[in-house]
């Protein structure tokens, strides 16, 4: 987003009960985990044309989040990142994982902005714009790990036309493993794009050849989105990502204008 001129409808500022910060975009919650991110992941800012805020949801780790049965624990520190980034003036609030999901009711309850979890939001819209003769292909990391709760708080019909597939389900994403697996990932998280980008394509590719009547797809994680373009290139049917919903959730909370003529 590059501005040529200022905003010709600001005239006059004023404060905004309660934020300390103005201009604000969106406010992303990290992970409390260190890896680092591709453009186009949403841990990594450079990629995004609008401003991004971060906040660690302190404690809450990829192995706590997505692994353990008792989420509980995650809540409190979520809840408390979200509050913060809603202080700072940030106009929504967004999460780097998909598996956020499970908390997108008690989240959005807690802050008085708009919540955007996880990509998996885009499901529900996604089964509309396709055929009922179609499924949506959502494409997660760990599919044994994604529970019927984690779709029904974000909307999604339990049960309906929807097939899921995990990328790392049989340790094909080598690369994504030295990311995000503990016990397989270096003490420096480190991966390689050209590797990562063939693995990914191969399993997802796959998934998207086993089901004749997909779509549309969905993406879970937030390391998929620099893929997703190439991804497109070999189905050919509509991809929604980490990227599409962070492009969206600002377009609805900072409206862009609109400059032509006639």
């Amino acid at each position: 987003m590059i501005y040529t001129h200022r905003d010709v409808g600001i005239r006059k500022i004023r404060a905004r009960p309660g934020k300390c910060c103005y201009g604000m975009g969106l406010g992303v919650i990290l992970l409390d985990d260190v890896y680092p991110g591709f453009p186009g992941d949403v841990r990594n800012a450079s990629a995004y044309p609008y401003p991004i805020q971060y906040e660690i949801a302190e404690g809450v780790d990829i192995y706590r989040l997505v692994r353990e049965e008792d989420k509980s624990p995650c809540l409190p520190p979520l809840i408390r990142a979200a509050q913060r980034l809603e202080a700072l003036g940030c106009r929504a609030v967004l999460a780097e994982c998909g598996y956020f999901a499970y908390f997108q009711r008690e989240v959005a309850e807690a802050v008085h902005v708009p919540v955007f979890l996880s990509s998996l939001l885009q499901v529900p819209f996604a089964q509309q714009v396709i055929s009922s003769q179609q499924v949506v292909g959502i494409l997660v990391a760990n599919s044994r790990y994604l529970t019927e709760r984690h779709l029904s708080a974000v909307g999604v019909k339990v049960g309906s036309n929807y097939v899921i597939g995990g990328a790392m389900d049989d340790g094909r994403c080598e690369e994504f493993d030295r990311l995000w697996t503990a016990g397989v990932r270096p003490q420096l998280p480190e991966a390689d794009y050209e590797k990562a980008e063939r693995e990914f394509l191969q399993v997802a590719v796959e998934f998207y050849q086993k089901y004749p009547n997909m779509g549309a797809m969905v993406l879970e994680c937030t390391g998929f989105p620099p893929f997703a373009r190439a991804l497109q290139r070999e189905i050919e049917i509509p991809i929604f990502s980490w990227g599409t919903l962070l492009d969206y959730a600002y377009s609805v909370v900072v409206h862009r204008d609109y400059y032509g003529h006639v």
